[in-house]
């Protein structure tokens, strides 16, 4: 079986990461049924954008999994955790101020597992860096939920006590607070477009960026077992990407991309899974091993230039951006399902 890099640490942050995703998931449930509790106009607004911003952060995050490459489940007591807090979310025990209490812990819960994994990521590899790139996005903006929801919940906990409203000064002071935040997160970019997901190219590429950083890292190591181990998530990565590809978008821009054009996608491809193959087979400590791997790093560099030259300008100029977001979707969860079926998922209690 080929090796994976570092698979317990791997393995490891990729239960993190899919742990994440299902407090996301709850993130977004609990704030829809916020909106069922009377909440006056300002507040109800707030927590429609937190709505917004946590679906788009969702699609991120899928992204993230993707590009890591490792399909895993919530550890058990996450799931426990989830379930519990969802029964208690949708009860009546808690007052309004309790529950939204309870939601900025759990947008802390979210922040430091995404700063955790960002931090582990930097000791496993560059490539791990890489593929979790886009989760500071997610954690920027619910640290900046975060401050929000200390406004929110000081107006809340006043009416509460005494009837009447807070001093609405505080909305100033969480302004000066969020903008601290980069500080604490580091650079991370919001996203501040209308995009409800990632576009097929933007996917695409980062998984194009991906093994190109496992190729460099590779060819530089002279140790037999770290190459081989650099080779086995290359050889994941680059089989999963090409028969999602080969399942969702060649047969989507054949149309206007063109029958030959898009056959010798296919070709190469076909080409590029033989020599995997073939250095499956071969020993890594052999001086053959890495003639072999530069082989195929000039292969898909090659690939790699068609497809973000021709068939991306292809795809800008015949399809809206709803249709490459959609597209993006459905080469995602079909990355996802393949990965799955290469027997990359990790088992919950790591």
């Amino acid at each position: 079986m080929v090796a994976t890099l570092d698979d317990t640490k791997r393995n490891a942050i990729a239960v993190k990461l899919a742990s994440i995703k299902a407090l996301q998931q709850l993130v977004i449930e609990n704030e829809q049924s916020l909106l069922t509790q009377g909440l006056d106009a300002e507040i109800g607004d707030r927590i429609r954008n937190f709505i917004k911003d946590d679906e788009k952060n969702l699609g991120i995050l899928e992204t993230v999994i993707g590009q890591y490459g490792i399909q895993a489940e919530p550890k058990k007591n996450v799931t426990q955790f989830i379930e519990k807090a969802r029964e208690l979310f949708k009860g009546s025990e808690l007052s309004l101020y309790e529950k939204v209490s309870q939601h900025e812990l759990l947008k802390h819960q979210v922040v430091m597992s995404g700063l955790i994994v960002h931090k582990a990521a930097q000791k496993v590899g560059a490539d791990v860096l890489l593929a979790i790139g886009p989760l500071n996005t997610i954690n920027f903006e619910n640290r900046a939920h975060q401050e929000q929801l200390k406004g929110i919940l000081e107006i809340l906990g006043v009416r509460e006590l005494t009837g009447q409203d807070a001093d609405q000064g505080i909305w100033a002071r969480v302004q000066d607070a969020m903008a601290a935040v980069s500080g604490v997160v580091g650079s991370a970019v919001t996203q501040t477009s209308d995009k409800s997901d990632l576009n097929i190219q933007d996917v695409i590429r980062l998984d194009h960026n991906k093994v190109n950083t496992l190729f460099t890292e590779l060819l530089q190591s002279d140790n037999p077992q770290k190459i081989q181990e650099y080779f086995g998530q290359i050889y994941k990565d680059l089989t999963a990407h090409a028969e999602a590809e080969e399942e969702v978008v060649y047969p989507r821009v054949r149309p206007f991309y063109g029958q030959d054009d898009t056959q010798e996608l296919f070709d190469e491809q076909a080409e590029m899974k033989r020599v995997l193959e073939q250095i499956k087979a071969i020993s890594p400590s052999s001086s053959e091993f890495k003639d072999k791997v530069k082989q195929l790093m000039d292969a898909v560099g090659d690939h790699i230039r068609q497809e973000e030259s021709t068939m991306f300008a292809a795809i800008r100029n015949n399809l809206s951006t709803e249709q490459t977001e959609q597209l993006a979707t459905e080469f995602k969860a079909a990355k996802t399902r393949i990965q799955e079926k290469l027997g990359v998922v990790s088992e919950s209690n790591v």
